[in-house]
């Protein structure tokens, strides 16, 4: 028996709010509708929140992109989800995150930082996508290195990719290469 799948909208037959929605993602940075925005269609109103969401932490938040890129990765890497691993890790790399640390990550191996602030980001998300308590230590550090608004905006960013990636696993959605897995 196979396995139940929510659909991917079918996106010449969007209903007018799926349609405004989709408008406006295909006219922004993405250029197109896919991965869990297209999925989040069937929510036309998530869809706009969570797409709005995602530029904000591209445009508006003050956590540097590096460190989201190495944010996303962990998440990606501890959901298994194959979507944001494949699309994020070039994105990592052309953020400088170096390729040996991106392998760690990806092997589930912890990376060796020279830098605090990865050390930091790293550490928190890790702490976060373990459950829990959050470890004082880790808390001191992040706030050191990111203030009480960039641990906000990493805490966000982590639920905002957690939310990509399970409604991502609700689906059988290629990759953009045309394949089905990367992180194997």
């Amino acid at each position: 028996m196979s396995r139940p799948l929510v659909s991917l909208p079918d996106l010449d037959k969007l209903s007018a709010d799926q349609q405004r929605v989709a408008d406006a993602v295909a006219a922004g940075p993405r250029g197109e509708v896919r991965g869990p925005v297209r999925l989040w269609l069937h929510s036309p109103e998530l869809a706009d929140r969570a797409q709005r969401l995602g530029a904000f932490f591209r445009l508006g938040a003050i956590v540097p992109q590096r460190i989201c890129e190495l944010v996303i990765l962990v998440t990606a890497r501890h959901y298994d989800c194959d979507y944001i691993w494949f699309n994020h890790s070039r994105m990592a790399l052309g953020q400088g995150l170096c390729a040996e640390t991106i392998e760690r990550i990806r092997t589930r191996q912890a990376p060796d930082f020279d830098r605090p602030d990865d050390t930091a980001a790293y550490d928190f998300a890790t702490a976060v996508l373990r459950g829990g308590k959050m470890p004082a230590p880790v808390l001191e550090s992040a706030l050191a290195v990111f203030g009480e608004r960039g641990v906000v905006e990493l805490g966000a960013l982590i639920a905002h990719y957690h939310s990509g990636a399970i409604v991502l696993s609700l689906s059988d959605v290629v990759l953009p290469d045309g394949s089905r897995s990367c992180l194997d």
